[in-house]
C-alpha cells in the first residue's frame, strides 16, 4: 500500500475497538484518501478490507446508471477539456458519452473538497464510472463477501434535477440484477419513494432508510404539519416521531441516520424492530469506537483504513 494511504498516525495511540462485527462501508469508496466515487477510489476501499462499498448515483439522458454524488456536475470537482466548469449541469441531461469526458480525479483548488480532504491523492484523467463497472470492478478485484450500498440521489424538493423515482429504482435494480448481486446490495436514499418502488421490483434487495434530523437537512420533519415529501407519504407524528416504527411500517431492512442524531434509546428500539443500525458519516476514531460500544450495526466513513484500524486490530 502507498505510504501516503496508510493508517492515520493518531491511531497508534488507539486501543482497538470490541466490535469485529461492525459493517465498515467505504464512502464513496474511500472518499478521504482518492476522489471520491471513483474507480481508484473503489479499488482501494476493497483492497483495505471494506464489508460494504457506498456510493452515489444518477441516471443519464440514454438511461445509464452512473456514479456521482450530486444530482448535477459539481464545479468543485469536475473538469471538461482540462477546465474546471463554472456551472452545474443536471446528469439526467448529459448522455453517458457526455458524462464519459468529465475528469474528476481531483478536488478544484482551494475548494470545499479540497479544503476538506487536504491529503485526498489526485489521480488526474479519471471518468465519471457507471455502476455496472464498479460492480465489474468488484467481481474482479473483491471477494465474494463483499456488499454494495447504492444510494439513489433524488430530491422531492427538485423534481426536474433527476428522473422520476420509480425511473430511478428500476434503472438501478436493473443494473444490480445484471450483475448477480441482489442479495448482496443494499439500495438507501433520504428520499424515501425509490425505497418503496425497489421493494416492488426486488425483494432480495435490502433498503436502507437515511435520515438526517439537522438545519442543514431535515427529512424527518418532527413535529410539523402533514407528511415529509421525503418520507414517501408518510408523517413522522403518526409514529409518535420515531422514525424506527416508520421504518419497520414500511418492512425495511436498515435504518442509516446522522451518526450525531443516533440515541443509546432510538438504537435498541430499531434493534427491538429487528432493523439494523448504519450510522453516516464518521471518521474521528473516537466516534467510531465509540458507536461500534454503543451496539451499531455498520459504520459508514470516508477514512475506512481508520475504521479498520479501530476495530479489527
Amino acid at each position: 500500500m502507498r505510504k501516503s494511504l496508510a493508517f492515520l498516525p493518531v491511531l497508534a495511540a488507539l486501543v482497538a475497538g470490541p466490535a469485529q462485527g461492525v459493517d465498515i462501508h467505504g464512502h464513496r469508496g474511500a472518499r478521504g484518501l482518492l476522489p471520491e466515487n471513483t474507480l481508484p477510489a473503489f479499488r482501494e476501499a476493497i483492497a483495505l478490507g471494506v464489508d460494504i462499498l457506498e456510493l452515489d448515483t444518477g441516471v443519464t439522458a440514454d438511461g445509464v446508471v452512473v456514479v456521482m454524488h450530486d444530482p448535477s456536475l459539481s464545479p468543485d470537482l469536475a473538469r471538461i477539456g482540462g477546465k474546471w466548469i463554472d456551472t452545474p449541469t443536471a446528469i439526467h441531461a448529459m448522455t453517458h458519452a457526455e458524462i464519459h469526458e468529465v475528469d474528476v480525479g481531483r478536488a478544484r483548488p482551494g475548494g470545499k473538497t479540497a479544503k476538506r480532504f487536504p491529503d485526498q491523492l489526485a489521480i488526474d484523467g479519471t471518468p465519471v464510472p457507471t455502476l455496472a463497472e464498479v460492480l465489474s470492478l468488484a467481481a474482479v478485484k473483491g471477494p465474494p463477501t463483499l456488499r454494495f450500498n447504492i444510494e439513489t440521489k433524488l430530491s422531492p424538493l427538485a423534481p426536474d434535477e433527476t428522473v422520476a423515482p420509480e425511473v430511478f429504482a428500476a434503472a438501478v435494480v436493473a443494473v444490480v440484477r445484471d450483475a448477480g448481486v441482489a442479495r448482496r446490495t443494499i439500495i438507501q436514499s433520504f428520499d424515501w419513494r425509490t425505497l418503496a418502488a425497489v421493494k416492488k421490483l426486488e425483494p432480495e434487495i435490502r433498503t436502507s432508510y437515511l435520515t438526517a434530523t439537522r438545519n442543514w437537512l431535515n427529512n424527518v420533519e418532527a413535529g410539523r404539519s402533514g407528511a415529509s415529501p421525503w418520507l414517501g407519504g408518510l408523517d413522522i407524528d403518526d409514529f409518535g416521531g420515531s422514525v424506527p416504527r416508520a421504518i419497520a411500517y414500511l418492512h425495511g431492512d436498515i435504518w442509516s441516520p446522522y451518526h450525531r442524531d443516533l440515541t443509546p434509546e432510538a438504537l435498541a428500539e430499531a434493534h427491538k424492530l429487528g432493523l439494523e443500525v448504519h450510522v453516516w458519516t464518521v471518521n474521528d476514531p473516537t466516534q467510531i469506537r465509540d458507536l461500534a460500544a454503543m451496539g451499531v450495526d455498520g459504520i459508514i466513513t470516508d477514512y475506512p483504513n481508520v475504521a479498520i484500524e479501530v476495530l479489527r486490530h
